[in-house]
C-alpha cells in the first residue's frame, strides 16, 4: 500500500510541475498583451485562447493539489510526511502566485484597453464636431497656426537676442585689439620683427569680421524667413 501511494504521489508532482513550468510559459505571452502600446479595441483570437489557456492550467493544478492533499493525509507511515508537507506548500503557493499574477496582468489588460478606447472616443467625438461645426473647427485651426507662429518668434527672439551679445563681445574684443595694436605700432619701428606680428593680427581681425557678418546675415535670414 505504501509502495502504491508513493507511486501515486510521484506521478501527482512531475504532472503538477509540467504544468507550472506550461503556465510560465504562457504568463510570458499574455504578459505581452499588457506591455503593448497600443492594444486593439477588441481582444483577439489568439489573447482570449491563451487567457483560457491558463485558467484550464490553474484549474487543473488546484485538482493536482486537492489529490497531493487525500494522498498524503491517507499515508499510513510517517518516514517522509514532512518533506512531502514541504512539496505540497511550496506547490500551493506557487498556484496562488501564478493566480494572483493572472488577475493582475488581465486588470492591466482591460485597464489599458479601457484607456485606449476612451482616448479614441474623444478624438471621435472632437472630429464629429468640428465636422458639424466648420466655422468652429475653422477658428481651433488658426488659434494653432497663431501658436505656432507665436513660438517660432519667440525662437528668433532667442537667436537675435544671443547674436546682440555676441555682437557686443566682438565689439569688447575689438576695443581691446585696437589698443593693443596702437601700443604695438608705437613700439613696431623700435623693435625688430613686429610688422610680421603685426600683419598676423590684422588677419585674425579680418576673419573676426567674417564671422561676425556671415552670423549677422544668418540671423536676418532666418528671421525674413520665419516672418
Amino acid at each position: 500500500m505504501a509502495t502504491s501511494t508513493g507511486t501515486g504521489w510521484a506521478q501527482l508532482r512531475q504532472q503538477a510541475r509540467s504544468l507550472e513550468g506550461q503556465t510560465g510559459s504562457l504568463f510570458h505571452t499574455y504578459s505581452q498583451y499588457a506591455s503593448m502600446a497600443k492594444l486593439p479595441q477588441t481582444p483577439s483570437e489568439e489573447e482570449l485562447r491563451v487567457q483560457s489557456q491558463l485558467k484550464e492550467l490553474l484549474d487543473k493544478r488546484e485538482s493536482l493539489v486537492a489529490q497531493l492533499a487525500r494522498l498524503l493525509d491517507s499515508e499510513a507511515t510517517l518516514t517522509s510526511s514532512a518533506l512531502k508537507q514541504n512539496n505540497l506548500a511550496r506547490h500551493r503557493e506557487v498556484l496562488q502566485d501564478h493566480r494572483r499574477e493572472l488577475q493582475r496582468l488581465t486588470s492591466a489588460i482591460a485597464e489599458s484597453r479601457d484607456r485606449a478606447n476612451l482616448l479614441s472616443n474623444v478624438r471621435s467625438d472632437i472630429d464629429a464636431y468640428r465636422a458639424s461645426n466648420p466655422a468652429e473647427a475653422e477658428s481651433d485651426y488658426m488659434l494653432e497656426e497663431r501658436g505656432h507662429i507665436d513660438q517660432s518668434h519667440n525662437v528668433i527672439d532667442g537667436v537675435l537676442s544671443q547674436a546682440y551679445a555676441i555682437n557686443e563681445n566682438f565689439g569688447l574684443q575689438r576695443e581691446t585689439l585696437a589698443s593693443i595694436n596702437r601700443r604695438i605700432v608705437g613700439a613696431a619701428g623700435q623693435v625688430p620683427g613686429m610688422n610680421a606680428l603685426m600683419s598676423k593680427i590684422g588677419t585674425k581681425r579680418r576673419r573676426d569680421g567674417l564671422i561676425l557678418g556671415g552670423f549677422i546675415g544668418l540671423c536676418v535670414l532666418m528671421l525674413l524667413f520665419f516672418r
